[in-house]
């Protein structure tokens, strides 16, 4: 054997005998590595979406896709990445103070503007917004809450410098903040931002504290209690007017079914009128007499009626009173007489039989 080959097999033999074998530590090595790269593979392909979330996919940058709730799969970093917005959240911001655990806390330099007859004014609001593109949502802006912020600042200064303080602190809060709104709207869709404001509400609109705001405290509530009693008076009119008028309609209609019922009535005593006077001309004699004698029954009731004759020296005198009386007596007994014949016949009847 050789020097050499006593050299390497004298190597080999101290190899073995070291603790560590670099071919295993070579093989570890790549093991680990190889698990790493599948865990970082299997970490960065896989993402979840929330409820009120959406998610944009970035290909080497690009955006190539979104996608909505769930577990989804992409290509591993630095391939695709993902970015995900609550696009699906309603989210808001306010103008002119700032809300905190120990209350809300006043921004001078936000709430205080000009009006148009040069008056500080000093305006709260809140805007409600959301995420409606994402794309431009992510790629035109940089600073999200700070460009709505400056936005809508520049809206409500805008309209509030059109307007008098004295209309914007009573009647106008309502006008002044659907133009802010709608100002505010123009400039999100001008410069593609991809936020769709909801809504833009004024807390407060009130002159600076001091000496101007109970001024104009005291018109508002003087402008208030008018606005209240004209509501109240509206009301009342509103209230006596309908009654008043079904009031005259029921009148009215009393007064037209009075003057119908007098009409019938005086219809129907006309056509009494021509019915008797129509017998009257047939028969005046008779009618005459009739109606005297029917007026006297009238005037008269129970008075004996005496029938005389003037053209005689001999007074004839007819009693009919007791003539009429005798009639009767005697009608009456012989109808008492045949009653009692009559009973007397159904009385031997029955004994026969």
């Amino acid at each position: 054997m050789d020097f050499e080959t006593r050299n390497n097999e004298e190597r080999n033999q101290q190899g073995k005998d070291l603790p560590w074998n670099p071919k295993v530590i070579g093989k570890s090595v790549m093991g680990v590595c190889v698990a790493i790269i599948l865990l970082y593979i299997g970490f960065t392909s896989f993402y979840t979406v929330e409820e009120r979330e959406r998610a944009v996919i970035l290909t080497f940058g690009k955006i190539t896709g979104e996608s909505t709730s769930g577990l989804h799969f992409k290509f591993p970093y630095p391939i695709q990445d993902v970015k995900i917005v609550p696009a699906e959240m309603t989210q808001y911001i306010t103008i002119g103070y700032r809300e905190s655990a120990k209350g809300d806390i006043v921004d001078e330099a936000e709430a205080m503007m000009i009006t148009g007859d040069e008056n500080i004014v000093s305006a709260d609001a809140v805007i409600t917004w959301k995420i409606g593109n994402i794309k431009n949502y992510l790629t035109n802006i940089d600073d999200h809450e700070t460009f709505l912020r400056n936005s809508s600042i520049a809206s409500i200064r805008s309209v509030m410098g059109a307007q008098k303080l004295d209309y914007a602190i009573t009647d106008g809060k309502t006008v002044i903040q659907e133009l802010a709104r709608e100002q505010l709207m123009h400039l999100q869709e001008k410069y593609e931002t991809g936020i769709i404001i909801i809504d833009l509400k004024f807390q407060d609109i009130e002159p600076p504290d001091g000496l101007v705001a109970d001024a104009f405290r005291a018109v508002t509530n003087a402008r208030e209690e008018k606005n209240t009693k004209i509501n109240n008076a509206t009301k009342y009119e509103n209230d006596r007017i309908p009654k008043a008028r079904g009031e005259a309609q029921a009148l009215i209609e009393l007064a037209e079914a009075e003057k119908a019922s007098r009409i019938l009535n005086a219809q129907g005593d006309v056509a009494k009128f021509n019915a008797i006077y129509a017998e009257y001309a047939n028969n005046k004699d008779i009618t005459e007499s009739r109606l005297i004698l029917e007026t006297l029954e009238k005037i008269l009731p129970n008075s004996q009626i005496i029938i005389t004759n003037n053209g005689s020296d001999t007074v004839n005198y007819l009693p009919l009173n007791e003539l009429l009386n005798k009639t009767n007596s005697s009608s009456f007994n012989s109808s008492t007489t045949n009653n009692s014949s009559t009973s007397s016949s159904n009385s031997s009847s029955a004994g026969t039989q």
